[in-house]
């Protein structure tokens, strides 16, 4: 498992994430992620489609970690 900074700038202001720190196997799952964990894009807290976020590797999980958001960044209003 891998550790991944996902950021956007497509949807800024208040009421949205900016960033998130997440595990995933590879780049493309992390790409997936939503920190606003709405599996249909509908929402304007995030980007607005997987092919708008930006992904940087980070390293290696520690054991025992599951894939998912680990922290995120949001931008209450």
């Amino acid at each position: 498992m891998n550790l991944y900074l996902i950021s956007q700038t497509i949807n800024s202001g208040y009421d949205t994430y900016d960033a998130a720190v997440v595990a995933a196997v590879d780049e493309a799952a992390a790409r997936l992620l939503n920190p606003g964990y709405d599996p249909h894009w509908e929402r304007d807290s995030w980007a607005d489609s997987p092919d708008q976020v930006t992904v940087k590797h980070l390293g290696l999980a520690a054991a025992g970690i599951n894939a998912g958001v680990l922290l995120a960044s949001f931008n209450a209003g």
